[in-house]
């Protein structure tokens, strides 16, 4: 608990730092490219066309059921995941390498390290914010008007952020240590993109499988990011109990990320 609550304190005090450098290293990254950070949308864009072309058009994908008695087309349906899974993919993948490749630099440098993966996170938020509105207003010219549960976004905005920082700092820590870990994550990533709702509805299996792919806490927030958009309901108070077990995970996994983080980065530096 005493690492936790180091861990928090330290992005509280350093909050506007994260802000400053996530800005900075996203411009950086784009700055010898012609279309500079347009690139950072451009790509997202690029997948989300090709697996609606794979699994829409090209399979005459039906209309999916997003509640009874309301169906919404497939792309607008993969829109609403998709976009939150960009988020999540990118900025578990930044994060979990971000201490390992700044080690140089951190050594010269006075702030703490688990700064770092938020750094990594914050910069793929800023990509993630013009794809939420880019969202946002296709729905509007479909015939998806916002409505009062869009509110909700902003719950799901701040669970995906602590489930992210909560991976990040664990596999952030494991990577600096042994470099493996971050190769074998991004092959489980890939994986997990299949065995999560955004290409498809798992509820089309027969129990157990459905209850047990909810298990993975991003079930929840796709699902969430789709009930927002789509104006279904609350779906953090509907599910109340899927909210606890979801909390449950993120708090576990911070728990046990903190921990490990504060006992190991004292040696970060020797792993040069």
């Amino acid at each position: 608990m005493k690492s936790a609550l180091t861990v928090i304190k330290e992005q509280v005090e350093h909050f506007y730092l994260i802000r400053r450098l996530s800005l900075y290293e996203l411009k950086s990254k784009n700055k010898n490219n012609y279309l500079g950070m347009a690139w950072e949308v451009i790509n997202p864009v690029i997948q989300i066309l090709i697996y609606w072309f794979v699994f829409g058009s090209i399979r005459q994908r039906a209309d999916i059921e997003v509640v009874p008695g309301m169906e919404v087309p497939f792309i607008h349906w993969l829109l609403g995941g998709f976009v939150l899974w960009t988020f999540f993919y990118q900025s578990t993948i930044q994060g979990s390498k971000s201490i390992y490749t700044r080690l140089r630099m951190l050594s010269r440098m006075n702030f703490p390290m688990s700064v770092i993966p938020n750094i990594a996170i914050f910069s793929q938020f800023y990509t993630h914010l013009i794809l939420l509105g880019i969202t946002f207003l296709l729905f509007q010219l479909s015939g998806y008007f916002v409505s009062i549960y869009f509110l909700q976004i902003i719950y799901f905005i701040f669970a995906t952020f602590c489930l992210t920082f909560a991976i990040s700092l664990i596999t952030s820590t494991l990577s600096t240590i042994i470099r493996d870990v971050h190769m074998f994550l991004n092959a489980t990533l890939r994986m997990m993109l299949y065995l999560s709702p955004v290409l498809w509805q798992i509820t089309i299996l027969d129990e157990p499988l459905p209850t047990i792919l909810k298990l993975n806490p991003l079930y929840y927030l796709i699902e969430g990011y789709r009930s927002a958009l789509f104006g279904t309901g609350w779906y953090f108070i509907e599910h109340w109990q899927y909210s606890l077990y979801f909390w449950g995970v993120v708090i576990l996994l911070f728990l046990f990320g903190a921990k490990i983080h504060v006992k190991f980065r004292r040696h970060f530096i020797d792993y040069l």
